[in-house]
């Protein structure tokens, strides 16, 4: 299995910033070498519960916020994420994203086909397909209405068999959810991706918002993994040291949060920090979850969450740094 890569700096194309909030209005710059403005900001209080997950991007622009555990239509507040800038973002003081001496987590992805990330915006019209610029096959798409209440919808190429009748909902903790109506019985390709008849992603009228992704050798891996249910738990290859991790467990609804990890808020394994991007709740930290390695992750415990004996995850990655970058130089681990 090959692990060079096209991208030996990460940091060009995704940053992770935490910062303490001060109630004011500061201008956030990311702590990478390279500078990224970001097309994605992901905002999570870490400290308190009831404070949403704040979801912002540039092509809908900066105040327009988005819920990413509630199903609700997008709201503007001028009091949020003010701007898109150079090097990260500026806020406002609204307390979601800036309450004084709270701790936030701020996930921020620039678009980018050679890092295989592209927004889409369209108008609903029934089924059909939509284009994108990937110039590659998304691995990973999830569509959300922007004016009206619809849930957040996630295509994963390794939900089961057949992905393309199966949908998951980055909002909720439901098992794979197996019709049609979603994706149209149909596989994205290179240029389109396709919707299906139900107005959760293709209302006429309504506008919808698509993030896509495709896996990119030694920078992203969108994948499944079967769990194992020990503390010497399963490995996950990824071909990089992971910054960032999102799983979910796809074949029940017992232990199926989408458990979000990170390099910023565990600089050390064992990773314990964990955020629920279908909770409002705060980080919590349980004993020896995952380890980040220099090529992957491996689960340190039994939880249904992420390494129940038999069930089936499925996981999104990017990363700090690849396995081994293009000149042949191995990555060391944490």
């Amino acid at each position: 299995m090959a692990a060079y890569t096209t991208i030996d700096d990460p940091e060009a194309y995704f940053q992770i910033k935490t910062y303490t909030g001060n109630g004011s209005t500061p201008s956030i710059t990311l702590d990478g070498d390279t500078d990224m403005q970001p097309d994605v900001v992901w905002i999570k209080n870490r400290d308190a519960s009831g404070d949403s997950h704040c979801f912002f991007d540039s092509v809908r622009g900066a105040t327009k916020e988005m819920h990413v555990e509630l199903e609700a239509a997008e709201t503007t507040d001028a009091d949020t994420l003010t701007s898109f800038d150079s090097d990260g973002f500026a806020l406002g003081a609204d307390v979601q994203v800036n309450t004084n001496t709270e701790k936030y987590v701020a996930w921020c992805w620039k678009e980018s086909a050679t890092a295989g990330f592209d927004i889409v915006q369209f108008t609903g019209a029934g089924a059909g397909t939509v284009s994108h610029s990937l110039s590659a096959v998304p691995h990973v798409y999830i569509v959300k209405c922007k004016d009206a209440s619809k849930p957040w919808s996630v295509y994963h190429h390794k939900n089961t068999a057949a992905p393309e009748t199966d949908k998951l909902s980055l909002h909720a903790t439901d098992a794979t959810y197996d019709s049609n109506a979603y994706w149209n019985d149909t596989a994205p390709t290179s240029s389109v991706f396709s919707v299906g008849h139900t107005a959760d992603v293709s209302a006429d009228g309504n506008v919808f918002m698509t993030y896509l992704w495709r896996s990119v050798q030694g920078f992203s891996s969108m994948g499944s993994y079967i769990g194992n249910g020990n503390a010497d738990g399963t490995f996950v290859y990824t071909g990089f040291r992971p910054a960032w991790v999102i799983i979910k467990r796809t074949d029940s609804t017992t232990g199926a949060d989408w458990i979000i990890m990170d390099n910023k808020r565990n600089t050390y394994n064992p990773v314990k920090g964990r955020l629920r991007s279908n909770l409002d709740s705060d980080e919590d930290s349980p004993v020896d979850f995952c380890d980040f390695l220099s090529n992957g992750l491996k689960m340190r415990d039994s939880s249904t969450t992420t390494n129940t004996s038999g069930g089936t995850y499925v996981y999104m990655a990017f990363a700090e740094a690849p396995f081994v970058n293009s000149n042949g130089v191995p990555c060391n681990a944490r």
